[in-house]
């Protein structure tokens, strides 16, 4: 992957443009994480979240994965998932424990489970019930980075933009991605977006192609993925990050793999970008 297209967060670390999401892919994550890095990706995103990730199977895909010694930086990002995204019967942590001691001993397992890989990035993987707790998983993560044990900090599953701002302001160490689901009922986080936008934080988005369906079937996406001789799906990932949006794909397919990864081949004018704009408001 071009060098040329990662963006580079607020604290000057380079992230790829487009991530592998591990998400539900249980038993067969070993292998996808290793075919996804074999295709060419080269970041990786998952949680210490046993009731949708398989994070030791992400361990195991990119020590499996074959990497040349020329090729680019692996980016590993995962997530601290409070008890209520839990699975009450498999929580990686004491769930009873203070909330600064639950973050630490989930980044430890993911530590564990990534290993010899090492996170790059921690992301609290939604807000806590209320905003004062929200800031004591946040000083947490702040002390993990102090010490050096990880680079970047982020937050997903935050459309309020009232909420990131109050974090924001309250935090020593700034968040550097935001990662929501970019889909209508949010109205695509355009104000939360162009708020980021102003704070140099990374916006990563989630359900990018399983959410907007009603525009991968517009006509409009079919004429421009004619015209570059691509699928709608290809269009889609490339409007989004034209806007400057990291997304997130989990595909299992091969195929759909390369597709992704080749989004980067074309560049969709002014005009195409506002027909997908109008596509994806019009569901």
């Amino acid at each position: 992957m071009d060098l040329a297209h990662w963006r580079r967060t607020r604290d000057g670390v380079l992230i790829p443009p487009i991530l592998y999401g591990t998400a539900w892919k249980k038993a067969d994550t070993a292998r996808l994480v290793s075919r996804a890095l074999a295709a060419g990706f080269c970041g990786i995103d998952t949680a210490c979240q046993p009731k949708h990730y398989h994070e030791p199977g992400v361990g195991q895909g990119i020590a499996a994965a074959p990497r040349a010694a020329d090729s680019p930086p692996l980016y590993v990002q995962t997530k601290f998932t409070p008890p209520s995204g839990q699975d009450p019967a498999n929580v990686p942590y004491a769930p009873n424990a203070p909330i600064e001691a639950q973050v630490v001993a989930s980044f430890s397992v993911s530590c564990a489970n990534l290993a010899p890989a090492r996170p790059d990035a921690l992301i609290l993987h939604s807000p806590l019930p209320t905003a004062d707790d929200t800031l004591r998983a946040w000083r947490a993560m702040e002390q993990l980075h102090r010490q050096g044990e990880v680079r970047l900090l982020g937050i997903s599953n935050c459309d309020d933009l009232t909420l990131l701002q109050h974090l924001e302001a309250q935090a020593d160490i700034k968040p550097s991605i935001v990662q929501n689901r970019f889909y209508a009922k949010s109205g695509y986080d355009v104000a939360l977006r162009a708020w980021c936008d102003t704070r140099g934080i990374i916006y990563e988005s989630f359900w990018t192609l399983t959410a907007n369906t009603h525009a991968l079937g517009a006509l409009a996406l079919g004429r421009i993925a004619s015209r570059h001789g691509c699928e709608p799906a290809q269009v889609l990932l490339r409007h989004v990050t034209q806007l400057g949006i990291v997304p997130l794909t989990g595909t299992s397919d091969d195929e759909h793999m390369r597709d992704d990864l080749a989004i980067f081949g074309f560049t969709l004018d002014e005009t195409e970008m506002q027909a997908v704009t109008h596509a994806l408001r019009a569901g």
